[in-house]
């Protein structure tokens, strides 16, 4: 008997932006060895375990339903970087940016895997990803947020100097369990 297509879900989006680096600083989490590596020309399947683990029950489907060259044209644009948060050896969670001109930088993804939720790391790390996009010397820094996302998460980019320039609704189609055996076969 197939099984019903989850219901679709409202989200209301909040488009933030900074236009000045951040000033604060953070030590980084004592008793936890980490690591930020920089993925370039990263493997599909590998980016697409990251952003299941990651975004999963914030409910990201849009990168998961995307062709392998849509989703290539994407990450392997020299314009696009992808950079790796390890603790302990193995992945905890990643950031996606994209340089949209010569003046912004958009924060595409962000995230935390689960088991690294709870440790002390979320605004160290979100402190580090704004650190390397501010790198890149942009006019300002761009992110959008959605009431399905972390709790915590349009307090915590605000807290990090993002305002907010807009909001809007959005429907989100959360993926199916056929689409999550479908995705898990990839791998």
């Amino acid at each position: 008997m197939p099984r019903s297509k989850p219901a679709a879900i409202t989200a209301h989006v909040t488009e933030l932006e900074m236009t000045s680096p951040p000033k604060q600083s953070l030590p980084m989490p004592i008793n936890i060895h980490t690591a930020i590596l920089r993925v370039s020309d990263i493997p599909l399947a590998y980016y697409r375990f990251l952003y299941l683990r990651v975004g999963k029950r914030w409910h990201w489907a849009e990168r998961l339903r995307m062709s392998d060259d849509d989703l290539s044209a994407i990450l392997h644009d020299k314009r696009t970087t992808v950079m790796v948060l390890y603790v302990d050896g193995a992945p905890a969670g990643f950031f996606e940016f994209q340089q949209l001109d010569d003046d912004v930088i958009d924060l595409t993804h962000f995230g935390l895997m689960e088991h690294a939720l709870g440790l002390g790391l979320g605004k160290w790390f979100l402190l580090q990803t704004l650190f390397a996009a501010w790198a890149m010397n942009p006019r300002k820094v761009t992110v959008t947020t959605n009431n399905l996302d972390h709790p915590r998460a349009l307090q915590l980019y605000q807290q990090f100097g993002f305002s907010p320039v807009a909001t809007r609704e959005m429907v989100v189609e959360p993926l199916s369990d056929e689409e999550l055996l479908t995705f898990a076969k990839k791998l």
